[in-house]
């Protein structure tokens, strides 16, 4: 049965039917392709970086990795910006306003100097785009002056960011680069700025396969290879990560900056991450690459169901609940352990926990070899769970008893339930 949710929320001040975006790539890098996207029910789209510097492509330039047969655990691109005109892109920019009003528009923009990051602005305010976009963070520029490479220096972040700002009045939003040790200090450089706005993340620097034949990296062009920009859902953990260093930097929540998510979103639930975490909207790409726009269809019935299952009618009832039981390592309750529980009629005697727990973990479990079912060792047990995590059947390991290493307190630890 459909349900019907109210999903809107506001993102610098523009008012979006719902948190889904299309990210800066090839999925959104014409008018055709926008129109499409929006039409399926997409609330918005940060357009194909545009520059003055035209990219001269190579050819192949994606590639993959796999695991256990299933695909498109993670992607690679070697792409760098729009490989079109200037003008043409902002000509798309401008029908797509002119046509699809109610539509946001972010016009993500990339340049290699003062002048060109204020010429690039100015043209956003001319096709009216409703927010514009910096790219500090494309891992596979052929030029030093532009991508990843300045958004790993605060300094040009902050001076471009600038840049942009004074030249228009429309919001700002800096993408941020991961290839970095901490994302703070250019997020803050970005909002010194004047930057209202940050993107989490863009793509890894990567190299995902070697060609065997020719002893190379994947794609091979011409014999060759390049490291560059790794997506897909192999990175969410790792953009889940930046978006809470950045929710709870002081200082950039202190001047009201808000966050966008990117990367490795694939489905509702992937989506409904991010804003528990605290993000106002998310960016899909690889996702769209294998499912087309109509994905979103998807992820506006999920995000819906578990609204109306949880009572929830707004994005904002949930938005950031999440990001308060982040905690530091050291503050971890260390107090107790939880042992596994073993349901011996759903288990199958593949022995994965075995095997996996003497090989891998702390000799916990041992084997009876004429049932061929696990039997925990309890006092060498330290509740590590990987036996749980590894098994291949649903609920078959669950947590079970809980033992206290130091007094016991009155209440009983939150346990994880979910593993799949």
């Amino acid at each position: 049965m459909a349900v019907k949710k109210d999903l809107s929320i506001d993102f610098l001040g523009k008012h979006c039917e719902n948190p889904f975006f299309l990210s800066s790539s090839p999925v959104g890098g014409n008018y055709d392709m926008v129109a499409k996207c929006y039409e399926a029910g997409w609330a918005g789209v940060f357009f194909k970086t545009v520059g003055i510097f035209v990219a001269d492509e190579c050819s192949p330039r994606f590639d993959m990795t796999n695991k256990d047969g299933v695909p498109w655990l993670g992607f690679k691109n070697m792409e760098q910006i729009s490989d079109k005109p200037t003008e043409q892109n902002f000509e798309y920019m401008f029908r797509l306003k002119r046509d699809f009003p109610e539509k946001i528009l972010v016009a993500t923009i990339m340049g290699a100097s003062d002048e060109e990051w204020t010429k690039l602005a100015k043209m956003c305010d001319q096709v009216g785009a409703d927010l514009i976009e910096g790219n500090f963070s494309c891992p596979q520029m052929t030029s030093h002056a532009m991508g990843s490479d300045v958004g790993s220096d605060p300094k040009l972040v902050e001076r471009y960011s600038r840049a942009v700002t004074k030249a228009t009045k429309i919001p700002f939003i800096a993408k941020m680069t991961p290839n970095i040790t901490s994302v703070e200090p250019s997020a803050r450089a970005a909002a010194k700025g004047g930057s209202k706005g940050v993107s989490a993340i863009n793509t890894l620097k990567s190299i995902t396969n070697i060609d065997l034949e020719n002893l190379t990296g994947m794609p091979v062009v011409a014999g060759k290879s390049s490291i560059s920009g790794y997506s897909g859902a192999a990175i969410r953990p790792v953009a889940l990560r930046f978006v809470v260093d950045l929710l709870k930097d002081q200082e950039l929540m202190g001047k009201g900056v808000e966050i966008s998510g990117v990367g490795g979103i694939e489905t509702w639930r992937d989506a409904l991450e991010f804003l528990l975490l605290g993000a106002r909207n998310v960016q899909v790409t690889t996702a769209i690459m294998q499912y087309g726009y109509r994905i979103v269809e998807d992820m506006i019935s999920g995000l819906s169901h578990w609204m109306d299952e949880r009572g929830y009618d707004h994005v904002e009832d949930f938005l950031g609940l999440a990001l308060g039981n982040m905690i530091p390592a050291e503050d971890l309750d260390r107090s107790f352990q939880i042992l596994p529980a073993f349901d011996k009629k759903t288990c199958v005697g593949c022995g994965r926990c075995y095997v996996s727990c003497y090989d891998g973990a702390h000799q916990a479990i041992d084997w009876d070899e004429k049932k061929r079912r696990p039997v925990l060792i309890e006092d060498s047990c330290v509740g590590c769970h990987l036996c749980l995590n590894v098994c291949p059947v649903k609920d078959c390991i669950t947590p079970g008893e809980v033992r206290w290493k130091r007094r016991p307190k009155k209440t009983p630890p939150v346990m994880q339930r979910q593993y799949d």
